[in-house]
């Protein structure tokens, strides 16, 4: 793990207790699996400064089978918000770092409140996603902002009107396609 400063340790009964310090339950956290017990237990790393607390952002969960597996699961799309997308369905939205070393999380995580500017991004971002799901789509950094960028026209509510919902959805795989061929 990577504790405050970046220092890097292993993990031992002194780790264990000190986790307690950084960790509470329910906090959100990111982290690469490297075993799953019998028991049902997990072995998570989280060796890299981009793993660590989640602080700002929006957590949407959504059907595994739709979420394209990618080289990387960590994507800065240009709409000043980032995601990672996980095998899992687990989707984490949150603000782009201005500067990249403020996104070394480790295990301090930023609480502060997000811009109504970040905020309303954030909340577009997870409608435009929610209506891809909607629709059976694939979901990647791609045609998350193809459909961002197709939803852009209507208000943030408005996304998650079913015609509207289906006319970004549209407009989405239409660029898809043209992408393609």
């Amino acid at each position: 793990m990577n504790l405050p400063g970046g220092e890097l340790k292993r993990r031992s009964a002194e780790d264990e207790l000190a986790m307690t310090g950084f960790l509470q339950e329910g906090d959100l956290i990111s982290g690469e699996v490297q075993a799953v017990f019998s028991d049902g237990a997990v072995s998570l790393h989280t060796r890299s400064l981009k793993y660590g607390k989640l602080g700002q952002g929006v957590l949407v969960q959504v059907s595994p089978s739709l979420v394209k597996q990618q080289k990387t699961h960590f994507h800065d799309l240009p709409c000043g918000a980032s995601v990672v997308l996980v095998n899992n369905g687990f989707i984490w939205i949150y603000p782009t770092p201005e500067h990249k070393e403020e996104e070394a999380r480790g295990f301090i995580a930023n609480l502060e409140p997000v811009s109504l500017a970040d905020g309303e991004v954030i909340s577009r971002l997870r409608n435009c996603i929610i209506s891809l799901v909607t629709q059976r789509m694939m979901l990647y950094d791609t045609s998350i902002l193809y459909c961002y960028e197709a939803s852009l026209p209507h208000q943030i509510k408005d996304i998650l009107k079913p015609e509207i919902m289906e006319e970004i959805v549209m407009e989405t795989c239409q660029r898809l396609l043209e992408q393609e061929g």
